[in-house]
């Protein structure tokens, strides 16, 4: 792999860049925000990357302080990645590329791969416009995932929420993508029967109402 190079700018943008803008390391980043990963389950959920290069971003994240390298409790003999605070704190910067990325949705090229946790991202800050807080499963054709809404906190995980949730959220791959460009509503989806919303916790009536 060729050395890192910085910018060498007294500027934060750079500095940042310095830190996580090589190739592939803000998908792996995004990977880790589902929570503790093993090697295998990243190099899965990341088609395409190679194994040195899944590696070498995974040193380059522990060494910057962003991800560290845990072993599970027997039985397990397993390591897995997770992400400290300082690098859970780049969910804010996924998000705002995941909104500014989504009219790329658009189109969906027969090799374009898709997991449905991919999904949260752009989701998140439409499922938090509605106000309620509370866990909410959001369940697609290709998959499952969880967000947790709470003030200045969210995050979410791949597959069904591991307490239980308090709001169901089924719908397809098109649909999502309409809210995640902000051109359908949930409420609306409701209404026009490609959205369904389970549930009668407060956090399921407020997301029925947006």
């Amino acid at each position: 792999m060729p050395p890192r190079r910085s910018y060498d700018q007294y500027c934060a943008a750079a500095r940042a860049l310095d830190a996580v803008g090589d190739r592939w390391t803000l998908l792996v980043v995004r990977e880790l925000l589902v929570g503790p990963r093993r090697y295998t389950d990243l190099h899965a959920d990341l088609p395409g990357v190679s194994t040195d290069v899944l590696a070498s971003r995974l040193k380059d994240l522990e060494q910057r302080g962003l991800s560290t390298r845990r072993r599970l409790p027997p039985p397990s003999a397993a390591y897995v990645y997770e992400l400290t605070p300082r690098g859970r704190a780049l969910l804010p910067v996924l998000e705002a590329l995941a909104a500014w990325g989504a009219p790329g949705l658009a189109e969906r090229a027969p090799t374009d791969a898709v997991r449905a946790h991919w999904f949260a991202l752009p989701l998140l800050r439409h499922l938090a416009a509605a106000g309620a807080q509370g866990v909410a499963e959001v369940r697609l054709p290709e998959g499952s995932f969880h967000v947790c809404l709470a003030p200045d906190a969210e995050s979410y995980g791949d597959g069904p929420a591991p307490d239980g949730a308090d709001a169901g959220i089924t719908l397809d791959a098109d649909t999502c993508v309409a809210v995640s460009r902000g051109d359908l509503t949930l409420g609306q989806g409701v209404r026009e029967g490609r959205v369904e919303v389970t549930g009668e916790s407060v956090l399921a009536k407020a997301l029925r109402a947006t």
